[in-house]
């Protein structure tokens, strides 16, 4: 797995989409959650250094997201990056069993932070669907278990559409977030779906 086509391939797919996660958090949110992950985003890119190990490529990526980017994006997702690459350590080769440690540690992150579960409209409804796949598929490697991963977090995304929020922002409007895609969901796919496509051209 190469961890830095991963998050290279996540920044590139936020800023392609930035305009959407945006409207949809005007909906329900702040309305800035897609130009706040996106700056952070290529600022985590910027930071990244020449020949570092996976670990390092995610401790690094997730601490200039926690520095540059605004609202929960940059605690939840810096926070989850930066867990991830702590258990990858400084091992120089990440394999299936590895990644879906690491994977598990973010979920892990995001969930102490947020308190949120499954149910609440939050990012989590995407991830940790993502996080039970890909372990459930990471004996066949890590190209197949990231695209079975990607497959549950849209899913689990789609799936926060008729729910009420209990958690965030969204949570203040009460029965009128319901109808509505939580935008943290939306950009949980486009995480995975770099994974995805970072796993296939290494595959």
């Amino acid at each position: 797995m190469d961890a830095r086509r991963w998050m290279e391939r996540f920044a590139e797919l936020v800023a392609a989409d930035a305009d959407r996660l945006t409207r949809l958090d005007a909906a329900i949110g702040d309305g800035d959650h897609g130009a706040n992950l996106n700056r952070g985003l290529r600022a985590a890119v910027e930071a990244l250094g020449p020949d570092l190990p996976p670990g390092k490529v995610l401790t690094t990526a997730g601490r200039a997201l926690i520095s540059k980017t605004g609202g929960a994006s940059g605690p939840l997702y810096g926070g989850a990056l930066r867990r991830a690459g702590k258990a990858l350590g400084d091992a120089d080769d990440v394999d299936a069993a590895a990644l879906g440690t690491a994977l598990q540690a973010a979920l892990d992150a995001v969930r102490d932070l947020g308190k949120a579960v499954v149910g609440d409209k939050t990012m989590v409804d995407a991830l940790a669907p993502a996080v039970q796949a890909y372990g459930a598929a990471a004996g066949d490697g890590v190209a197949t278990a990231a695209q079975a991963a990607l497959e549950a977090a849209e899913k689990g995304a789609e799936a926060t559409v008729p729910m009420q929020a209990r958690k965030g922002r969204a949570s203040y409007l009460g029965p009128r977030s319901i109808g509505h895609l939580d935008p943290g969901a939306a950009s949980t796919v486009l995480l995975f779906r770099a994974l995805a496509e970072a796993s296939d051209d290494t595959a």
